[in-house]
């Protein structure tokens, strides 16, 4: 039996949280493969019902599962690493330096992946940098009562549309620290160039903190069917506030959906909730279900179990190998086929090839590395 499927069958509790980190982080590998191989249409707006085909806008909805699920289990992480090493403090300390880490990658390592260049003029702060903050902000936070986390939590991540008519102009003071927080914007670096905001972190750390208030449903001395019963729960109701926020279709997403021609078309633009910042809807739909995905996981088929924890267990490492994968494929194809730019696959199931051409390397990368990781135990280690 490989360590992978080794620790599927005898931790089911801590395997079904790292199988779904892997399902995640291969749909967010679709995702990034669109951005990389799929130039006909604009990143920022894949799922525009009137110009991109069904499978192309349910290709990007697929995706909308990632940052939330990865967040909120990264304060579950956080909550199964303190509980044995004294609780809040142990948290705090951890937090923090991950967080101060995650915040450099972001600017340096994971920024040169996207433009390969080492002086780029804009610097893209995305979901790596909003989990950093994230976690800076849940180290102060975890010496909260777990109610009082549990109400920040669900006041941040449900009520931070009401903040949606504040808004500060470029230049303007405040505005560099609301586009850090709520409004996606542009932000003017003291030694030129500028950093754009994709992910304002407002809503990111209700996410990080619900994970951590969920956190002791992991503990070993909670019985399996138990927590498989509270978490279909939780699934089951935050998709039913989905459903009764968007049909009343007057508070949780800045968008109203409308009719469209066909019934599939009007299912997409309900589904087709705001990403950047979530709004309360898309965490409803989101993480609903990441939490009935999460039950259901603790039953997978080894096999299946194998493949994602394979992926999961080392998330971060797959996240930045993935990146340099894709751009330098694209790079390479270029100067194969002599392309000016950036070449394109021209379909959506091209989409998914490349996916699956680079997954595969990942996960034979990934099992190599998990492996040294266990072998050598260093600090630093701990971080990737």
């Amino acid at each position: 039996m490989t360590p992978f499927a080794a620790t599927a069958a005898r931790l089911p509790r801590i395997a079904s949280i790292d199988a779904l980190r892997g399902l995640v982080i291969l749909l967010m590998l679709v995702d990034h493969s669109r951005e990389f191989f799929f130039a006909q249409v604009p990143v920022g707006d894949p799922i525009d019902l009137r110009t991109v085909p069904p499978a192309l806008a349910v290709t990007r909805l697929a995706a909308h599962l990632c940052a939330p699920i990865f967040v909120a289990l990264t304060g579950v992480a956080a909550w199964l690493y303190a509980a044995p090493r004294g609780g809040a403090r142990a948290a705090a300390g951890f937090l923090a330096k991950r967080g101060l880490f995650l915040i450099a990658l972001e600017w340096t390592v994971i920024n040169f992946a996207w433009t390969f260049d080492p002086t780029p003029s804009l610097v893209y702060l995305q979901v790596i940098w909003a989990i950093g903050l994230a976690m800076l902000a849940l180290a102060a936070l975890v010496h909260l009562p777990r109610a009082a986390l549990l109400a920040i939590g669900l006041a941040l991540t449900l009520g931070h549309n009401l903040l949606d008519p504040i808004s500060f102009p470029p230049g303007a003071p405040g505005h560099g620290l609301w586009a850090i927080l709520h409004d996606r914007g542009m932000i003017d670096l003291p030694w030129g160039g500028q950093a754009r905001t994709s992910y304002p972190v407002l809503p990111w750390i209700g996410v990080i903190a619900l994970g951590y208030a969920l956190g002791p449903v992991f503990a070993r001395d909670t019985p399996p069917r138990d927590r498989r019963r509270l978490l279909v729960g939780i699934g089951g109701a935050a998709l039913a506030a989905f459903l009764l926020l968007r049909l009343v279709n007057r508070y949780g997403d800045p968008t109203a959906w409308q009719i469209q021609p066909d019934a599939l078309t009007t299912m997409i633009g309900i589904l087709n909730v705001t990403k950047y910042p979530p709004s309360a809807d898309f965490l409803l739909l989101t993480l609903g279900l990441g939490a009935g995905l999460l039950a259901a996981f603790e039953h997978l088929p080894r096999r299946v179990a194998t493949v994602l924890v394979g992926f999961g267990s080392v998330p971060l490492f797959v996240y930045i190998l993935h990146l340099y994968l894709l751009h330098g494929a694209n790079r390479l194809a270029a100067v194969l086929t002599g392309s000016a730019g950036a070449v394109s696959v021209g379909s959506v199931a091209g989409i998914w090839l490349v996916a699956a051409s680079v997954a595969l390397p990942c996960w034979f990368a990934a099992r190599a590395f998990a492996a040294y990781k266990r072998a050598h135990p260093a600090r630093w280690l701990r971080y990737l």
